[in-house]
């Protein structure tokens, strides 16, 4: 009887991934419910200068062949500062500053700037996913002993794939998300019954504000978007983010969305604003989302003028319709901001994964994280308990109040 061998991997870190064709990465990508890790994504990263060494992320690819199949790959990037990664990792960084251990540079896996969750090993389908998982993670522990880089740590992770990489010895951090779910919504109308008598009126009452600026919202997707507003998003953007100074978190250049058009704006969705009696051809305002399957992600917005209530339409309420008429059932409408929950987006957990090579600082590590993520679900439930609910179970197409 012949001894059936196991296949034979080779390993190979790649600091582009356009080293990799696009066919061979999205054969492992296109399967994923998560937009953020597809080739054209994550290579506009690095061409527009979004992502680089010079911004502090560094590409670092890890990629698996079998002969000269790609069989398995990471999006990595060794970072020199936490910044643009949205989970804050200072106090770790400043804890092991006392224990005289080095934090910067670390090695992370994410899509550089965008906290959506979904983040994984991509694996082709049919490969032995345990055995190339402990092929990979052995393999950056090799490199981050060889490179002297002190933690591996994975954000905003499939929820799927943390128990596998829990058994691997990585140790899950618990944060929070404002995620809006489908719950069987036919209309808008449907949407405003989950909520209190009060919030139904204020929810009408901003969107009515919105009207009464003379304004018109406008979903724009696939052909539709132009170049033209790609440009003009980018303006917003910069614009917006630039009201907050130093926090504004400006990573994205104009060459990022303008390398969207040729390629990538099947998956844009923009929410354009519209004074059409004063100028049809030009939105005073648009909110950026990104769509894939049954799923919605709102990036960005900006406005040219301070508008009441504009921001709650556009990246809101306009956003909502416009996926429960397209059968959309999660919208995650970005980072930041507790005043989502009133638009019912309740506080959702994620998680992020991390391993710290430093003795003392694992230690540290594994003592009391369990502690952190028992505060933070306490924040979680807490913001919960204080949406504006209604306290009966909704009639879908029901009569509302006004």
């Amino acid at each position: 009887m012949v001894e059936q061998l196991k296949p034979r991997y080779s390993v190979n870190w790649i600091n582009r991934i356009d080293e990799i064709p696009q066919q061979e990465w999205d054969a492992l990508a296109m399967p994923l419910n998560t937009p953020f890790l597809e080739w054209e994504w994550l290579n506009n990263m690095e061409t527009s200068g979004s992502a680089k060494a010079q911004t502090g992320w560094l590409p670092q690819h890890l990629t698996v062949w079998r002969d000269r199949q790609l069989v398995a790959a990471a999006p990595l990037y060794v970072k020199g500062h936490s910044y643009g990664e949205f989970v804050f990792d200072h106090q770790w960084a400043d804890l092991a500053q006392r224990l005289g251990v080095q934090y910067y540079p670390k090695l992370l896996g994410m899509t550089p700037l965008t906290p959506a969750e979904g983040y994984r090993f991509l694996i082709a389908p049919g490969e032995d996913e345990d055995e190339l998982t402990e092929l990979m993670v052995a393999a950056i522990d090799h490199f981050c002993d060889r490179n002297r880089i002190s933690g591996c740590n994975f954000l905003y992770v499939d929820p799927q794939w943390r128990p596998v990489m829990e058994r691997h010895g990585f140790t899950s951090w618990l944060h929070h998300s404002y995620i809006w779910q489908n719950k069987g919504f036919k209309t808008f109308d449907d949407y405003l019954a989950v909520f209190n008598a009060n919030q139904r009126r204020n929810i009408k009452r901003e969107r009515k504000a919105v009207t009464e600026a003379g304004l018109q919202l406008h979903t724009v997707t696939g052909e539709e978007v132009t170049k033209s507003l790609l440009s003009q998003m980018y303006h917003f953007y910069s614009d917006h983010c630039d009201k907050f100074g130093w926090w504004g978190s400006k990573y994205l250049t104009k060459r990022f969305f303008e390398q969207l058009y040729p390629k990538y704006r099947h998956r844009v969705l923009f929410i354009a604003a519209y004074n059409e009696a004063q100028n049809p051809h030009h939105p005073i305002g648009m909110s950026f989302c990104i769509t894939k399957g049954d799923r919605l992600f709102g990036r960005y917005w900006g406005s040219a003028q301070e508008i009441d209530c504009l921001h709650f339409d556009a990246c809101y309420y306009t956003p909502i319709e416009w996926a429960i008429a397209h059968g959309i059932q999660t919208f995650d409408p970005g980072a930041g901001g507790r005043h989502k929950k009133r638009r019912g987006f309740p506080a959702t957990a994620n998680h992020s994964l991390h391993r710290f090579y430093h003795p003392r600082l694992s230690q540290i590590l594994r003592s009391y994280i369990s502690q952190v993520n028992e505060m933070e679900q306490q924040e979680i439930d807490a913001v919960n308990q204080d949406i504006p609910f209604s306290r009966r179970e909704p009639q879908l197409n029901a009569d509302l109040e006004t």
